[in-house]
C-alpha cells in the first residue's frame, strides 16, 4: 500500500479526484436523474410508464422536424469546417506573408463574446442591414435571411465563422509534427503534392483528424445559443433544432419530453463518439 501511494498512478488520481467529483455531481449525477425520469409519467410522484414518453416523443411533429433539422445540420457543416480548416492550416503552415497576423485574425472569434457576435451578424443579416443594402445598391431584390430558408445558411456561415479557428490551431499542432524529412524523401521518390498529401500528411493527421472530427461534432449541438439570440424562441422552421425543442419543452414544463428528448440526444452523440474511436483503432491497427 505504501509503495502504491507513492506510484504515479496515486498522484493521478489525487489531482483527478476534484474534477472527477465535480463532473459526478454536477454532470452524471443529474444526466442519470434526467434519464430515469424520462421512463415516469411525471416528475413528482410518477410511475413508471416504460417508453411511453420516447414513442409519444417520435411520433411527434415538433421533434421529428427538429431532430432533421439537426442531423442536416451537422451532415452538412461538419464536412465543411474540416475541410476549411485543413486547407487554412496547411496554407498557414508554409512561410507566407502576415502569416502570423492571419493566424491571429482566424482565432479571434473564440474570444468575443457570443452577444457581441450575435449582434454583428444581425446588423448583416438584418431585413434592413448592410447585406441587404448592399443588394439594394446593385438592384437586386432584398432577401429576408432569418425568415426564408437562408436562415439555415446563415446559421452555417456563423458556426465556420465562430469554430474555424479552433479547429485550424488543431491541424497546425499536427502538421508540425510532421517531420520534413519524409517529404523531403517523397520529393527525391518523385511523389508530387497530392501523393505526399495523401500518404504521409493524412496518414500522420489521422489522429488529430478524428479529435477535431469529434469536437466539430459536438460543436455543431452547441449552435443553439447564436441562433436563439438571434431568431429567438421559435425562429424559421429550417433552424430549429433539438435545442429549441428541449428549451421549449422547458418553458412549458412538459418535463417528461424534454428528458426523453436530452436521452435520445445524448445516447446518439455517444454512439456516433464510440463509433469513431472504434473506427480509429482500427485505423491504428492498419497502419501498424
Amino acid at each position: 500500500m505504501k509503495r502504491w501511494t507513492r506510484s504515479d498512478a496515486a498522484a493521478a488520481l489525487l489531482f483527478l479526484a476534484p474534477s472527477v467529483a465535480g463532473f459526478a455531481l454536477f454532470y452524471l449525477t443529474p444526466f442519470a436523474a434526467g434519464v430515469y425520469d424520462s421512463f415516469l409519467d411525471r416528475p413528482v410522484g410518477g410511475r413508471f410508464v416504460g417508453l411511453a414518453n420516447y414513442s409519444e416523443l417520435l411520433t411527434g411533429g415538433s421533434f421529428r422536424k427538429a431532430a432533421s433539422n439537426t442531423f442536416y445540420f451537422t451532415a452538412v457543416s461538419v464536412p465543411l469546417i474540416i475541410g476549411l480548416s485543413l486547407g487554412l492550416a496547411l496554407l498557414l503552415n508554409r512561410k507566407m506573408y502576415l502569416r502570423n497576423m492571419l493566424r491571429t485574425a482566424y482565432v479571434l472569434p473564440l474570444v468575443v463574446p457570443v452577444a457581441s457576435v450575435v449582434l454583428i451578424w444581425q446588423m448583416l443579416f438584418d431585413w434592413n442591414g448592410s447585406l441587404n443594402a448592399w443588394l439594394n445598391y446593385f438592384g437586386l431584390a432584398r432577401v429576408d435571411w432569418m425568415k426564408t430558408e437562408a436562415a439555415r445558411h446563415v446559421v452555417m456561415v456563423i458556426y465556420l465563422w465562430k469554430n474555424v479557428g479552433y479547429n485550424m490551431i488543431l491541424f497546425l499542432a499536427g502538421l508540425q509534427q510532421i517531420p520534413n524529412d519524409y517529404y523531403e524523401t517523397a520529393r527525391m521518390e518523385g511523389a508530387g503534392r497530392f501523393r505526399q498529401f495523401g500518404s504521409i500528411t493524412l496518414v500522420y493527421l489521422t489522429p488529430t483528424m478524428f479529435f477535431v472530427v469529434i469536437m466539430s461534432i459536438t460543436g455543431s449541438f452547441k449552435i443553439f445559443r447564436e441562433t436563439y439570440l438571434i431568431a429567438g424562441d421559435y425562429p424559421h422552421d429550417s433552424i430549429y433544432t433539438l435545442q429549441h425543442y428541449m428549451n421549449n419543452m422547458f418553458m412549458t414544463l412538459e418535463l417528461q419530453k424534454l428528458t426523453a428528448a436530452a436521452t435520445l440526444m445524448a445516447g446518439c452523440i455517444l454512439l456516433v463518439v464510440f463509433a469513431l474511436f472504434a473506427l480509429e483503432r482500427r485505423f491504428r491497427q492498419f497502419m501498424e
